[in-house]
């Protein structure tokens, strides 16, 4: 995952534009709230990205943890939500540092692509030592092996259209066929799923799966799963 990491750290020009971007973190802050159990949950969001609305997930719960990997992302959170009282941010690594079965909801969006199946299996262990008995682990953006560039780029549109950003979403498109993602991707390649695959490396890490109706986020040919330890 490093060079996934690395290129999320650097200047890159994933989103269609600024509008984009804020659309994007808004619609998955609220889709993650909706899953937040009580107003004193404590909350763990394991590679959480920009997060730009994380207050949304946090004034529904007692706390918000966010963990993210990138140094240069993970400074900025830390700027913007330092006057949060309810909002802890942290690298990935430093959640091995925090208590037992502290979490009642864990949430693991759009990062399974990236992650080695070993790498992967380290997070859900991380993950499940921290969630607790009567928690829930959030999995979201499974890709499944069928899903094309070509149906996310469709969903990317339908997103623009609806969201107000439609011709710089098909200026992206464009962009990113001849960007350095579009080569990282195609060199390294995304992890994919199919569901019983994903239930099946949740269940050999301590988890009881169980698909959702719908995705986190505005794609939804990817999969989003609810896992309880089991």
């Amino acid at each position: 995952m490093r060079e996934w990491i690395e290129w999320y750290d650097s200047n890159h020009t994933i989103y269609a534009n600024a509008r984009h971007k804020d659309v994007h973190f808004r619609r998955i802050a609220e889709d993650i709230a909706q899953y937040v159990p009580s107003p004193i949950s404590a909350v763990l969001d394991y590679g959480c990205g920009e997060a730009l609305h994380a207050e949304t997930i946090a004034a529904r719960a007692g706390k918000l943890i966010l963990a993210e990997p990138a140094p240069g992302v993970r400074a900025r959170l830390a700027a913007r939500y330092a006057g949060n009282r309810k909002i802890m941010v942290c690298s990935t690594d430093d959640v091995v540092n925090l208590p037992q079965n502290s979490v009642d909801l864990a949430v693991m969006h759009s990062v399974a692509q990236y992650l080695p199946p070993e790498e992967m299996d380290t997070a859900l262990a991380r993950l499940r030592r921290l969630v607790k008995p009567s928690g829930v682990l959030l999995l979201g953006d499974i890709i499944a092996p069928q899903t094309s560039a070509f149906t996310d780029a469709l969903a990317l549109l339908r997103f623009g259209l609806r969201d107000g950003f439609f011709i710089a979403a098909c200026a992206s498109l464009v962009r990113t066929v001849f960007s350095n993602y579009r080569t990282l991707r195609a060199r390294i390649g995304l992890t994919r799923y199919d569901e019983t695959a994903i239930v099946a490396r949740l269940a050999a890490n301590g988890f009881s799966a169980t698909r959702q109706p719908r995705n986190i986020g505005h794609n939804q040919a990817r999969m989003s799963f609810l896992a309880r330890p089991s």
